[in-house]
């Protein structure tokens, strides 16, 4: 098969302009005088990020190659350097978000630029998507639609409006009756309990995920002691990298977040953490699990095992002591028997568990 050249054509970059994501991610736009591509008129072209844009030292002002990527997608190719008259000004994204005002940073190692801010508009539908979703704070009934209605009659701006409805106010929601109206109500209202490790997990924290969400919380066993934490104390804890920390510390650090926070708690949000039953079976002991398990969920076997006195890890090293081996298995299972780990089965781990 011979795959043809992509079609150029040269027009000149008007402006640009920075979006805001639904995960907060800030990406600049060229916007162009029109031209057409492939037979399509384009008139903006995504430039991808703030290290594409140094590359390629793309300017307001600058005549440049244009193309559809796959046939598709407009793109900037080069600029034309010998058409650039004058000094023009080089493009930096904004360190305020367009679309809240609140800061934007960029994280170690990251190419992206994000905005951290819990109320931001942009983001708000993912934020209230991802903070009632089973394994966050488990709020059933509020599913997708519910949450557009919701946003897009300004009757919830950031998670914190959640526990503030009425039942009145859902019941006006088109396909809400009574009925359905007071389920959301008393599901919003059980969430409430769902400990300290579920609720950072629903804050969408980037990079923090159930296991290092209750990794955090094992480290800062509240939410005030987790707030004044540094970035160098965060890094000392076992498993919270530069980039969990750094994520971790700015999200703190923004008073919009922490108004949101206080809003959860005057609501009787719970910010302890979650009590389990306390063992030392497993004392002194780290857990990694590959492949599918039958009998738990990850979630479920990871914290058995911290309940039970012990760790569970995200990668197999030499200071693991069993890797639970489940159906289909990954690469940690070819990276156990390299270090020589001790691999169990799940039936094995699930033996250990009920002694």
């Amino acid at each position: 098969a011979y795959k043809f050249a992509a079609k150029q054509e040269i027009t000149q970059i008007l402006d640009i302009i920075a979006q805001v994501g639904r995960t907060g991610a800030l990406t600049p736009v060229a916007k162009m005088a029109p031209v057409r591509v492939g037979g399509v008129e384009v008139r903006r072209a995504t430039l991808h990020n703030q290290d594409e844009i140094d590359r390629k030292d793309i300017r307001i002002g600058d005549w440049v190659v244009i193309q559809r990527a796959g046939d598709v997608i407009p793109e900037v190719v080069k600029v034309i350097d010998s058409r650039r008259s004058g000094e023009k000004q080089k493009y930096k994204l904004p360190n305020k978000c367009p679309s809240c005002g609140g800061p934007v940073i960029r994280l170690e190692s990251e190419a992206v630029h994000r905005c951290q801010n819990l109320a931001c508009p942009a983001q708000i539908k993912e934020h209230i998507f991802h903070f009632a979703s089973r394994r966050a704070m488990d709020i059933d009934g509020l599913g997708e639609k519910i949450i557009d209605q919701l946003v897009e009659k300004k009757l919830v701006k950031d998670v914190a409006d959640l526990y503030y409805l009425t039942k009145g106010q859902l019941s006006g929601l088109e396909r809400m009756a009574d009925k359905s109206g007071q389920n959301v109500i008393d599901a919003i209202k059980e969430s409430r309990d769902r400990g300290l490790e579920r609720l950072l997990f629903a804050l969408g924290i980037r990079f923090v995920g159930e296991h290092v969400a209750r990794v955090l919380v094992k480290a800062f066993p509240g939410i005030e002691r987790l707030r004044q934490a540094t970035v160098l104390e965060l890094m000392t804890v076992h498993e919270i990298g530069p980039q969990v920390a750094s994520s971790v510390f700015h999200f703190f650090m923004q008073e919009e977040n922490i108004r949101i926070l206080e809003r959860l708690k005057n609501a009787g949000v719970s910010f302890e953490p979650m009590e389990l039953p306390q063992s030392d079976v497993f004392a002194g002991k780290t857990f990694v699990f590959t492949g599918t398990l039958m009998h738990f969920t990850r979630n479920e076997a990871q914290e058995i095992v911290e309940s039970l006195g012990g760790r569970a890890a995200s990668s197999v090293s030499k200071n693991t002591d069993y890797v639970v081996v489940g159906a289909d298995p990954g690469s940690k299972a070819d990276k156990a028997r390299q270090l020589g780990v001790s691999m169990i089965s799940e039936e094995e781990f699930k033996g250990m568990v009920e002694k």
